[in-house]
């Protein structure tokens, strides 16, 4: 069969077509011979119809073939006997097809439906000509209980199916997290790879730097002080290597405090004293745009005490002040919140404190939230990119954890989650 054809016409559509054919053919035998009942002479057209319908089901939708095939299957038995006639388990189609398709209800409609079918049969007797004795109701009886029996079979075979399909189905979906696990931790484990190297790299290379830098310094400064008084060139660019010594030297630090592992001196303390100490330093050495920003204070009563090292966390949390500043537009407000939170759900859930940086500036472009925290990622034209990493090892190493929602021109809120400590 050539492909173009099997769009159109299914195996199983093969198999239907080789079954009433086989039915076709005999019926045609049946009126050669004039048996008795002997089949009308549409019962051959109506199972090429029936055929039809069953090659069509997946087009024309279940329901409405199952309803085609039990008015066909009601005119093959009537043109063959009516209620003698050798079709008249026909009926069984449709209803596999419920069971199949449709579970418990639609299979009972659907054989109650089969039985009526060949039930209806009775109404065109002719009474006065023909009855029923009474040895035969067993026999019509039994032919009814076909439908039933065949159609609860069908039904539970179809329920098993369906339930092996779904364990598959809820099977491979967890086999797909677990391989998206799986590459998300190996691609965190290349990326700690690369970030110890790089740190060991970075250590070294900015130990090497510092000396030079110190030497460059000292030598700048003396320059100064020794030129001509009227060579003002001479001292603004002396001026200039010791500022730009400065800011490498202060990058360097930066570059060590993000490489070297953090020795954290925990001591258990109250988080809104340590807030009132970032809001206040952020005070003293805001400058430029963010001057004129505010801080309002947010503060749940009900915070306990929490396990931290105030130094390296107020370090954090003052870059998460700063940055949400510095998105701010001026004379606006930058809101520093705490409550109490669920860090799991269920019998096993534990509390933390979330404490979280509020700002209604430009936002985060949704592209750069992943790579946000990554090291040396930054969209600022003055930015090294370590400002947010140092902030989530930070964060880390305290047993917490630090995510953000942002959507450009709305800002950006900040959350940091601590473990709670309870007396």
């Amino acid at each position: 069969m050539s492909p173009s054809w099997r769009r159109y016409l299914r195996s199983q559509d093969l198999i239907w077509l080789l079954l009433l054919s086989t039915l076709v053919v005999t019926a045609l035998l049946m009126v050669h011979y004039e048996t008795s009942p002997r089949p009308g002479p549409f019962v051959p057209a109506l199972l090429v119809a029936l055929w039809i319908v069953k090659v069509s089901e997946p087009y024309i939708g279940t329901i409405l073939a199952i309803v085609i095939e039990l008015g066909l299957c009601f005119g093959i038995i009537w043109d063959s006997g009516q209620i003698q006639s050798s079709f008249y388990l026909l009926p069984l189609l449709p209803v596999i097809s419920a069971a199949t398709n449709f579970g418990l209800r639609g299979t009972v409609l659907s054989t109650l439906a089969a039985c009526a079918v060949n039930l209806s049969q009775l109404v065109f007797l002719r009474w006065e000509q023909a009855y029923i004795p009474p040895d035969q109701y067993p026999e019509l009886v039994l032919k009814l209980l076909w439908f039933p029996l065949v159609g609860y079979l069908t039904y539970q075979l179809a329920k098993a199916n369906r339930e092996e399909t779904r364990k598959l189905e809820a099977t491979a979906k967890q086999l797909a997290e677990a391989n998206q696990s799986l590459k998300e931790a190996q691609a965190e484990a290349r990326r700690s790879e690369r970030l110890a190297a790089l740190g060991q790299l970075t250590a070294g290379l900015a130990h090497e730097l510092r000396n030079p830098l110190g030497t460059m310094k000292s030598s700048a400064e003396l320059l100064r002080r020794q030129v001509a008084g009227e060579n003002e060139i001479a001292k603004e660019m002396a001026g200039y290597i010791a500022t730009e010594v400065d800011r490498t030297n202060s990058l360097i630090t930066r570059f060590l405090d993000f490489a070297r592992p953090q020795h954290l001196r925990l001591e258990k303390g109250n988080i809104e004293e340590l807030l009132d100490r970032v809001i206040a330093r952020f005070e003293r050495e805001k400058s430029g745009a963010a001057a004129s920003v505010s801080i309002y204070k947010n503060y749940s009563p009900d915070i306990p005490p929490v396990v931290f090292d105030g130094e390296l966390l107020e370090r954090a949390l003052l870059n998460l002040v700063t940055n949400a500043a510095q998105a701010s537009a001026p004379g606006s407000v930058v809101t520093v919140k705490t409550r109490m939170v669920e860090t799991s759900a269920g019998p096993s859930a534990t509390e933390g404190v979330e404490i979280a940086v509020i700002d209604r500036g430009s936002g985060i472009d949704p592209k750069h939230l992943e790579s946000i925290f990554n090291p040396f990622f930054t969209t600022k034209s003055e930015g090294v990119g370590l400002g947010l990493a140092i902030v989530s090892k930070i964060v880390d190493e305290h047993g917490g954890q630090i995510v953000v929602e942002s959507a450009p021109g709305e800002g950006s809120v900040f959350r940091v989650y601590l473990p709670a400590v309870r007396e």
